[in-house]
């Protein structure tokens, strides 16, 4: 199987805050139902931080910490987007909301639910997934 990765730009709403990961041809992101996800309509791709790079607007992000703090939820302070986080099921890398990112052609993207208002009983299936396979 082909693991070359393809360089990928993403953004905030008002592109204070531009990003690029690297990602496969064929990704898996998550559709989450816990509370945040749920309500600002988060589809997360979980990457290792090696494929992660924050290009602008670094100091244009805002942090909000809930619950038991680990996750870092970034928005930016402009326009309010989250286009990112660091997730606690893997503190080691970062989700990215699809939402955000200008998929290019030939990159397939297959959205699978998640259970997270059971958090606890389900994170172990995404623990893994920041290390990159």
């Amino acid at each position: 199987m082909n693991k070359q990765k393809t360089p990928v730009k993403g953004s905030c709403h008002c592109g204070r805050v531009k990003y690029e990961v690297m990602v496969s041809r064929q990704i898996v992101a998550h559709r989450c139902n816990c509370s945040i996800c749920s309500q600002s309509g988060f589809v997360g791709l979980i990457v290792p931080a090696k494929d992660f790079n924050i290009l602008a607007g670094e100091g244009q992000l805002s942090e909000y910490r809930f619950n038991t703090g680990v996750a870092r939820h970034l928005f930016c302070s402009h326009c309010g987007i989250k286009s990112f986080y660091v997730p606690r099921s893997n503190p080691d890398g970062f989700s990215v909301n699809i939402n955000c990112l200008k998929l290019p052609r030939g990159v397939e993207l297959t959205i699978e639910e998640f259970d997270g208002q059971h958090w606890e009983k389900h994170a172990g299936a995404l623990a893994q997934l920041s290390q990159g396979n």
